[in-house]
């Protein structure tokens, strides 16, 4: 899996880590759907017996491995790496105690306090990302619910066709994203999976302009 993940800058090329939307594989293969636990306070789910740092948060996945954070909108992927500035707020905050697989570095931290983020990605990062860690816990959102009919696609029968996983999505789970950092990352997504019109692209008038 090391090696498997060494790949994934060559991938990225020189995009920026907040604008990657190379689909990658992290080496996570659950052999059927997980289970989940809430984390107390907090609108995140984590799967304590998943492999790695496995998190659910506002109708997406999410895995903290190797220093970088990934989503995906099914439970095996396909993945997306997550630029530093594009994490949700929530799942920073989310306490060192329910990583399963923290990095080295985690552990002279408090496992009841969020990750010291701004002291691994630097005083930039904590700058453009200021107050990350203070919120008023009042108005904290209630967790969006677990797409469970997922669980009827274990790893022998699991979807691997992006426009499968799409419409099986689109039929099971109306819930909407309310993280405008996820609502974004989902406007975008959408738009660079729509099938192509080909009879809009086609059905032009003679001066080439689109008919209306």
């Amino acid at each position: 899996m090391r090696h498997l993940l060494l790949v994934v800058p060559l991938l990225l090329g020189s995009v920026p880590a907040a604008l990657a939307q190379v689909s990658v594989s992290i080496g996570i293969h659950l052999p059927v759907y997980p289970e989940f636990q809430r984390v107390p306070g907090y609108p995140v789910y984590h799967a304590p017996n998943a492999p790695g740092n496995y998190f659910f948060y506002d109708g997406l996945y999410w895995v903290f491995q190797s220093d970088n954070w990934y989503s995906s909108g099914w439970y095996n992927g396909p993945w997306q790496q997550v630029g530093p500035d594009r994490v949700p707020l929530f799942l920073l905050r989310v306490p060192v105690r329910y990583y399963q697989q923290p990095p080295s570095y985690f552990r002279a931290w408090r496992a009841d306090a969020a990750p010291r983020w701004g002291e691994h990605w630097g005083r930039d990062w904590e700058q453009r990302r200021a107050g990350w860690d203070r919120w008023d816990r009042r108005t904290t959102p209630a967790p969006a619910p677990l797409p469970r009919y997922q669980g009827r696609y274990p790893q022998s029968r699991y979807p691997q066709d992006a426009d499968e996983q799409r419409v099986i999505r689109s039929e099971n789970y109306r819930y909407r994203p309310r993280d405008p950092v996820v609502r974004e990352r989902d406007k975008r997504k959408d738009e660079r999976d729509s099938p192509r019109n080909d009879r809009g692209n086609n059905d032009r008038g003679n001066n080439g302009r689109d008919r209306p």
